[in-house]
């Protein structure tokens, strides 16, 4: 691991921890054991590290989606697949998760105008998905707008919740999440 990559590691542990606003560039120098200074060697600023975590996010889920998107199957396969990619980058990186959906707000211009870019075109990826879900009868003809709302809410809260309850499985959770988002909670009437 490069120093700049354990700088990230250490600052997204930060981050998390006490929210990007209340991190110095002097308080991960310490949490390093280096001067202040060192840090300058290797990132120009906190803001570049959040730029660094926040659109690598982005990213991901943007080439996630791309994947999904060229998959030929049906609109309950196609958002099966959203939700696990969720659930696999919050189980295997749960600090980067909590920073995009804590701190996205702190990027500067360029940076919080890319973020914004790839948030929104992600976002009516999924309202498109889920369209076409109706129109094909594959999913009930609710708002689609509080069904976007309701997955990303819960996806994107996943990281804190998850974070209480460590002892459940990723796989069971990923089962039991789907399950939900998709089909509700209510059971079935037996024939």
């Amino acid at each position: 691991m490069t120093r700049r990559e354990e700088i990230i590691k250490v600052a997204k542990i930060l981050f998390r921890e006490q929210g990007y606003k209340s991190v110095s560039m002097r308080d991960l120098a310490k949490a390093m054991d280096l001067k202040a200074a060192s840090l300058y060697n290797h990132i120009s600023s906190k803001e570049e590290i959040l730029a660094e975590i926040v659109l690598g996010v982005a990213y991901f889920f943007t080439k996630e989606m791309e994947l999904v998107k060229s998959l030929k199957s049906d609109s309950k396969t196609l958002l099966e697949a959203v939700i696990n990619h969720h659930i696999d980058l919050t189980l295997n990186n749960p600090e980067a998760i909590a920073i995009v959906n804590n701190d996205w707000i702190h990027l500067e211009s360029s940076h919080f105008e890319e973020f914004l870019g790839l948030r929104n075109a992600y976002e009516q990826d999924l309202r498109d998905m889920i369209s076409r879900g109706v129109e094909a009868g594959e999913i009930m003809p609710n708002n689609i707008e509080v069904m976007l709302f309701s997955m990303l809410s819960t996806l994107r809260t996943l990281h804190s919740w998850y974070r209480r309850r460590s002892g459940i499985d990723g796989e069971a959770l990923k089962n039991d999440i789907t399950e939900i988002l998709l089909n509700g909670i209510v059971a079935k009437p037996s024939k």
